[in-house]
């Protein structure tokens, strides 16, 4: 169908990162799942070619385009060539935002250049265990000592810790018992300081190209200076955040649904059962039909949300919406699609395998299915 929100810079973008993907992504993606993560040198690579800045300010060696579509168009291409940028997603469009937001000018200084050019890597780390979507319930604390605040607690399910150089911490600076979601703070720990440890790597059922860690702090002195933002105002920040999180995960989601139907169309044509191709086959057709249908009712979806976002009025009732419906029929479309490649399928050697790996965390991250559904309750009246 066509598509009417990306213009000719957005279409100039998308060539490059195309290129980008198929020459440098493509060939070693498959070292880099045994791996667990991709190398530094591909961050500093894309720094070089302007992909990381795109959002940051020209003076840091940014382009100044607060612009979501080129995010987009990231995550779609690498869809396309049937990878996924999960670390760099997670940069991007989970932790740039909370620097470019509520950085002050001396933080701006000190760490916006290193995450345009790629040499400074970050993470986020807000889920704890035992929590999970709770986040009015963590219970790392910070306590204000002078000019510093003693850091301690330990997070896990974090992506990218095991490179980063900063790390949003969400820590617990005031309790107040009639209100759960106050007297949350962030906090930038950087890669050095002493109590900060890196625990386990975890290893996941899929998106194996980005690690996934367990973190600790003990007695971590963090900086006055680190701190993003105001004391006790974290909640409100991470809400502000949440519908371009869960938009990111539904364009995901939309981009490797489409790229699963793409290969499935691929094979079936190729392979034979009983002497014909299986694409000949009426099951076959109605299956890739509906999907396909699916599929493009859920990127009208995905595309009405994304102009909402860049004209900021992207509710959070609706971005749950988006992340529901596009999630789940990412996973109708990849285990349909599974099923016309048979007991091939089932390889890893064949993407539709680790599509599918892939896809079932989508339901989880940035909010299950079922919170989503209490918030859309919640914005229909039904307390």
């Amino acid at each position: 169908m066509r598509r009417e929100m990306f213009t000719p810079d957005h279409e100039a973008f998308r060539e490059l990162v195309r290129g980008f993907v198929e020459k440098r992504i493509v060939p070693n993606y498959a070292d880099w799942e045994r791996a667990g993560r991709m190398p530094r040198e591909i961050f500093t690579e894309m720094g070089e070619l302007g992909l990381l800045g795109i959002a940051l300010p020209e003076e840091y060696g940014g382009a100044g385009l607060r612009d979501y579509r080129y995010n987009v168009v990231l995550q779609e291409e690498a869809a396309r060539a049937l990878v996924t940028l999960g670390t760099v997603r997670t940069q991007l469009d989970v932790i740039l935002p909370y620097f470019l937001e509520y950085a002050n000018a001396a933080q701006r200084e000190r760490w916006f250049p290193g995450l345009a050019d790629g040499s400074l890597l970050t993470a986020i780390a807000m889920t704890e265990p035992g929590t999970g979507s709770d986040l009015a319930g963590m219970r790392t604390s910070a306590v204000r000592d002078g000019d510093h605040y003693i850091l301690n607690g330990a997070k896990t399910f974090i992506t990218g810790g095991l490179l980063a150089d900063l790390v949003i911490v969400v820590a617990r600076t005031a309790t107040d018992p009639e209100n759960r979601r106050a007297g949350l703070t962030l906090l930038v720990v950087e890669d050095g300081m002493p109590g900060f440890e890196r625990g386990r790597e975890l290893e996941k059922m899929g998106c194996k190209v980005q690690d996934t860690m367990e973190l600790s702090f003990t007695d971590v002195r963090v900086s006055v200076a680190n701190r993003l933002g105001k004391e006790g105002a974290a909640f409100g920040y991470l809400g502000h955040n949440l519908p371009q999180e869960r938009l990111t995960v539904a364009v995901g989601s939309v981009a490797h649904a489409r790229a699963a139907i793409g290969a499935t169309v691929e094979y079936t044509r190729e392979r034979k059962a009983f002497g014909t191709p299986v694409a000949s086959f009426q099951n076959t057709k109605f299956e890739l039909a509906a999907l396909s249908t699916e599929v493009e009712a859920a990127q009208t979806m995905i595309d009405r949300a994304v102009a909402d976002l860049v004209d900021g009025v992207l509710s959070g009732a609706d971005a749950a919406r988006v992340k529901l419906f596009c999630t789940e029929v990412q996973a109708r479309t990849v285990d349909r699609c599974l099923q016309l490649f048979g007991g091939y399928g089932y390889m890893m050697e064949y993407p539709i395998a680790r599509l599918y790996a892939d896809a079932r965390v989508a339901r989880i991250y940035a909010g299950t299915s079922e919170v989503m559904k209490m918030i859309v309750a919640r914005d229909l009246g039904l307390s």
